[in-house]
């Protein structure tokens, strides 16, 4: 079970990495000396020399062990040899079961993502349960160097490129400083064996190819190759702060919210809200034509928002006059509106309400809508509330989205306008344009476009005996 490719290293040896360790996890903040730790342990050779070095530097820790079920008779293999360590090491040993498969296919995702979201659900839950301040996962410097590959190769940004961080929340990872041939020679000279996971020797996965194939090769070009790029990704690491830093000035100086992910500014997230429950966010085109590089932030605001990056692409194409442009993710929908950009969530269009007579009503956005009769002649004066001559309404009434088409008399004029025209003059956008309700009478005219105007054909006149006056109000 034990890989004898390496040379046992002098005892010095291993105290330069057991150091090297040692000043990463003070360096980096990992762990502290009076807190206990989980041990994400799998039995293989990085796992199993984290757990040996954490227990030399005196931290006090307890292992977790999943059994996925995926790999037959070595599955059970695995979980007996960290059993066995477990129990010669006197270290406390969590032990759980997953039917991967079958999560997987109820679920809709692959095996590999649906081990991941099982493993690290368990490793929190159970992190909570025994008090433990961190789960200690055993990624080293080549696992950092594969990661920086796989997203190179798939074209990923700048928070792609900067390798695994050391700290994910709880998660920790304390061998990003040591390599897996720095691992092996470690485990060999303490006589440490360890288990194999056979499935990481066939290159069938973009990972596995990258290990098997790319990595040697590059090696051969360079010896220090895997060192060189992870030197790359720390640098990126830390301009990636810079970055961060700018994009979340950036949109404060304009008042905007930075959008966060994992506690960290990664872009601007423009938040401002508008009327009923809808959130829409709002850019300046002039602004953003005016920063070094439009075509970051708008990935930084868009990307978390569902917007791939060949719609960012036309997006950017379109900030010269495509005003009317339209861009819909599948949470959002984005429109160009002379010199701004709006965005949406997406959502389902206000379905008819049907209003047979005078009384209270619910939308099925929970607004109110008050239809009241009486003969105190009073008009209204606020934009949520319209006063009409009731004489000249027939009921029932609809409260309903604009359509294509629509026509009224603004009040105070005499000839009809085509609803669109009236918002486009109002300088409302597309997506508000959508939003617009307006009230009917029987025959389907227009009464009231909900919070503007009143038609002018029903206004209230001197000769008013009694009227309608319609609220909607959140």
């Amino acid at each position: 079970m034990q890989d004898k490719s390496c040379q046992s290293c002098s005892p010095l040896q291993k105290k330069i990495m057991i150091n090297r360790i040692e000043t990463y996890i003070k360096k980096e903040g990992l762990l502290s000396r009076n807190g206990l730790h989980l041990v994400a342990l799998s039995g293989g050779a990085d796992s199993v020399a984290l757990l040996r070095v954490l227990l030399a530097l005196g931290y006090r820790v307890e292992a977790a062990h999943c059994n996925f079920h995926l790999r037959g008779d070595e599955s059970d293999r695995d979980e007996q040899f960290v059993q066995n360590l477990c129990r010669d090491l006197n270290v406390p040993l969590h032990l759980i079961h997953f039917d991967t498969a079958e999560y997987a296919s109820l679920h809709q995702v692959s095996i590999e993502m649906a081990a991941r979201e099982l493993r690290y659900r368990y490793f929190d839950q159970l992190r909570q349960d025994i008090g433990a301040e961190t789960v200690c996962v055993a990624h080293h410097r080549d696992d950092a160097v594969e990661t920086f590959l796989m997203n190179l190769l798939r074209g990923a940004g700048i928070h792609g490129l900067t390798g695994i961080r050391s700290r994910n929340g709880h998660i920790v990872r304390p061998l990003l400083c040591v390599s897996r041939h720095d691992i092996l020679q470690y485990l060999d000279s303490i006589g440490q064996n360890y288990v194999t996971d056979s499935t990481n020797l066939v290159d069938d996965v973009l990972r596995n190819k990258i290990r098997l194939r790319l990595i040697p090769l590059l090696d051969q070009l360079s010896s220090a190759a895997s060192d060189n790029i992870a030197r790359s990704a720390t640098y990126l690491s830390e301009a990636e702060k810079l970055y961060n830093a700018y994009c979340s000035a950036w949109g404060r100086t304009r008042g905007l919210t930075p959008l966060c992910e994992a506690g960290e500014a990664l872009g601007v997230c423009p938040l401002r809200a508008t009327e009923g429950n809808i959130s829409s966010l709002s850019l300046s085109i002039s602004d953003l034509k005016s920063s070094p590089s439009p075509l970051c932030l708008l990935h930084e605001w868009l990307s978390p928002l569902g917007f791939n990056r060949s719609q960012i692409d036309q997006l950017l194409d379109c900030l010269d006059g495509g005003s009317g442009r339209e861009f819909t993710s599948p949470s959002h929908t984005l429109v160009i509106d002379r010199d701004r950009l709006i965005v949406e969530p997406v959502s389902e269009p206000l379905p008819p309400l049907q209003i047979p007579e005078p009384g209270n009503y619910r939308t099925s956005d929970r607004r109110l809508l008050k239809v009241e009769s009486t003969s105190a002649i009073t008009i209204s004066k606020t934009l949520d509330c319209a006063t009409l001559d009731l004489s000249k309404v027939q009921f029932p009434l609809t409260l309903r989205p604009v359509r294509e088409g629509d026509a009224f008399c603004p009040f105070g004029m005499t000839g009809r306008r085509l609803v669109s025209d009236f918002l486009t003059d109002l300088k409302r956008s597309l997506l508000e344009k959508r939003r617009q309700l307006v009230v009917t009478d029987a025959s389907g005219t227009i009464l009231w476009l909900v919070g503007l105007r009143t038609d002018n054909r029903f206004r209230v006149t001197p000769d008013t005996t009694a009227i309608l006056r319609l609220t909607l109000t959140a």
